[in-house]
């Protein structure tokens, strides 16, 4: 398949990761649809890796946090040439590499996370090894807005701030649910940005589904330095499927075979 533009490969995304969850009877594909677009630009515009040598140590790296919306990476990395995208139909099978939730098996995923508040720590102690190395390279993670009740990634934040990791762009995928209900009614985050500032960070904020904003974005941060950046990209859960859209229902429930269809024709006529 030939995709031309970072828009295009985001249906693609969407309409694979829905397949995906389906045909596995998996979960969370609200959580994998609201980063479809954050993904897709970086993936199509922004990250720089080479597919024939994966450990290339001045490759740019990146770590979903959240791993439980991992089908949105697998449908990435398969699209993007990473692997045959036919390996995805194991998806959620056992024995298969492509777990549930990401794993580092499958090529490249560079760290297999699940417990929230992991990514971060880990993509800050990358960040601080490239400095070390003085390698050119950066280093992005994608956290949930929900992860962030995890303490883990404040005190990350505070180290990333203290040794001056610029390499270090954090993207908070802010659609306002978790598991169960609002992230408001769960443990208010607000004032996010005041609070990110205040730990020493360069703070955007970003419509996380406009592509052209998303890559200016991205592209401005990588110019700054002495400090972490931290995008909050403002998302829909499960953006793109009109009935799934800011249902916190669709974190852990699953479409039937007449959903999907449903879903699969709304974001061909999108």
């Amino acid at each position: 398949m030939i995709i031309n533009s970072s828009i295009e490969l985001a249906k693609e995304v969407r309409k694979l990761s829905l397949q995906m969850v389906v045909n596995s009877r998996a979960s969370h594909i609200g959580s994998a649809l609201s980063i479809a677009d954050i993904l897709s630009v970086l993936y199509f515009d922004i990250l720089k890796i080479n597919k024939k040598d994966l450990n290339d140590p001045e490759r740019d790296i990146f770590i979903l946090s959240k791993g439980h919306a991992c089908v949105s990476v697998y449908a990435v990395l398969g699209l993007m040439d990473f692997f045959p995208i036919t390996e995805l139909d194991s998806y959620g099978n056992n024995d298969s590499s492509f777990m549930n939730h990401i794993s580092h098996k499958v090529p490249g995923v560079e760290f297999s996370t699940g417990s929230l508040g992991h990514g971060l720590p880990f993509a800050t102690g990358k960040a601080l090894g490239s400095k070390i190395r003085s390698s050119k390279n950066k280093v992005f993670v994608i956290v949930g807005d929900g992860e962030l009740d995890e303490g883990s990634n404040w005190e990350a934040l505070l180290f990333a701030s203290h040794h001056n990791l610029d390499n270090l762009v954090v993207i908070v995928d802010y659609n306002n649910l978790q598991s169960l209900t609002t992230v408001k009614e769960t443990l208010n985050l607000e004032p996010l940005t005041d609070k990110f500032e205040s730990f020493g960070a360069n703070v955007f904020q970003v419509d996380g589904h406009n592509h052209v904003e998303l890559f200016d974005i991205i592209k401005k941060s990588l110019e700054f330095v002495g400090k972490p950046t931290v995008i909050i990209a403002r998302t829909i859960k499960g953006k793109g499927v009109s009935y799934m859209e800011n249902k916190v229902k669709w974190h852990y429930s699953t479409p039937s075979q007449d959903e999907l269809q449903i879903a699969i024709n709304e974001i061909n006529n999108a």
